[in-house]
């Protein structure tokens, strides 16, 4: 069965909230930096969360989300349905009624056998999800990786890096050579009768 990649980012997000603690809203913008997730796209998934009463969405300039019960009280299955929907993932449309092999026999008979069997998946599936909480995925997630709720409270009491902090200074524009250089002299002056007339005198040349 095949699910949208929204329930993979609300699952992540219910075990970040419950990682930060109950104190704190989170923005969705946060949550979504964490993992690079596009945070337009997040926020429709936590909102979808809120509505079905799973976290609590605070508006406001320090608002934002955080869980509305403990991991314990939430199932995969929870998550599921608010993200994708209470709708059953198979739905016969009686196409045994239709066409040459839709003849009488068919008409007014017993439930499609395929039918039958697909809900009795559906079922198995949704009782899978159902008897599994978020604290059990938490506490998995926790072994697998010790270091992971620390290493996000750090990240997230961390002061954001300011996007206009001043850069390097530039380097002062270069001088222009033939600026630097003296004016050439003017061949119509009069000498200096006291200067050396040899070049070699002066040092110029040294």
């Amino acid at each position: 069965m095949r699910m949208g990649e929204g329930v993979e980012w609300a699952l992540h997000s219910c075990i970040n909230l419950a990682w930060l603690g109950p104190e704190r809203a989170v923005p969705a913008a946060r949550l979504a930096a964490w993992h690079d997730l596009p945070p337009a796209y997040l926020n429709k998934q936590l909102q979808a969360l809120a509505r079905a009463g799973l976290l609590v969405s605070t508006p406001g300039a320090r608002g934002g989300f955080r869980l509305a019960r403990p991991l314990a009280e939430i199932t995969l299955m929870d998550v599921v349905a608010a993200v994708e929907g209470p709708e059953e993932a198979f739905r016969c449309t009686e196409i045994r009624r239709r066409g040459p092999g839709g003849g009488p026999a068919a008409d007014g008979g017993p439930e499609c056998a395929i039918a039958r069997g697909m809900a009795r998946a559906e079922l198995a599936w949704r009782h899978a999800l159902a008897g599994q909480s978020l604290d059990d995925i938490r506490r998995e997630a926790e072994r697998q990786a010790p270091e992971a709720p620390e290493r996000l409270r750090a990240w997230f009491t961390a002061p954001a890096a300011s996007p206009t902090a001043p850069g390097p200074a530039p380097d002062p524009a270069p001088t222009d050579p033939a600026q630097a250089r003296p004016a050439p002299a003017d061949p119509t002056a009069p000498s200096d009768p006291t200067g050396p007339s040899d070049p070699t005198e002066s040092g110029a040349w040294q």
